[in-house]
């Protein structure tokens, strides 16, 4: 009798193990599902306002057109990201707009009437924060698929995850090459502060 209740009392402790992680296992891939798509509201968010941006910037676009061409890339790409809704196209597109800003910080603070106009800096602004929440979003992606891939490998819960065919995320790539892994000369400059 003794065993028997021994036995059973294992059985469903195992049992509960067993639900415990299979369930973790689940929520992690849910958020790590929820947080690839609050990175495509970012990009939506983005999107919404470059074209905003364009038009206070147009006015003053006789001596900067450098500024209207990246906006026009950037939302373009925004788009496209959009439609395709694959991570690696939003996370492509983000990786676009990543690069924009600082530029376009660099073009608005050297010419004095962009820097002047406050809709323009309104909107840099905007467009500075929608990328911080990017990156914070990313980072966030980047954190729950390494809790989810460590957990597949981890023993006893690999075992759970093996029964139930669980599979390693991808999470975000992150470019190994192009123009955001080189820093130009312009970059390597101290700012200029004028007070």
């Amino acid at each position: 009798m003794q065993s028997g209740l021994l036995i059973g009392i294992l059985v469903v402790g195992a049992a509960v193990y067993v639900i415990s992680v299979y369930n973790g296992l689940q929520i992690l891939k849910t958020q790590i599902t929820a947080s690839i798509q609050e990175i495509g509201n970012q990009l939506k968010r983005q999107a919404s306002l470059i074209p905003n941006l364009q038009a206070a910037v147009k006015g003053h676009l006789k001596q900067e057109k450098d500024i209207y061409q990246m906006l026009t890339d950037a939302r373009k790409s925004v788009e496209a990201a959009q439609e395709s809704g694959s991570a690696a196209d939003i996370e492509s597109a983000a990786s676009k707009i990543a690069q924009m800003v600082p530029k376009m910080q660099i073009l608005v603070e050297s010419n004095p009437e962009l820097k002047s106009d406050q809709t323009i800096g309104k909107f840099m602004s905007e467009l500075t924060d929608t990328a911080d929440k990017l990156m914070y979003a990313r980072r966030t992606v980047i954190d729950l698929t390494q809790n989810f891939n460590q957990k597949l490998v981890v023993f006893p819960s690999s075992i759970v995850a093996g029964i139930f065919g669980f599979k390693p995320e991808k999470g975000i790539d992150t470019p190994t090459s192009g123009e955001h892994m080189s820093v130009s000369t312009s970059e390597m400059k101290d700012p200029e502060v004028k007070l």
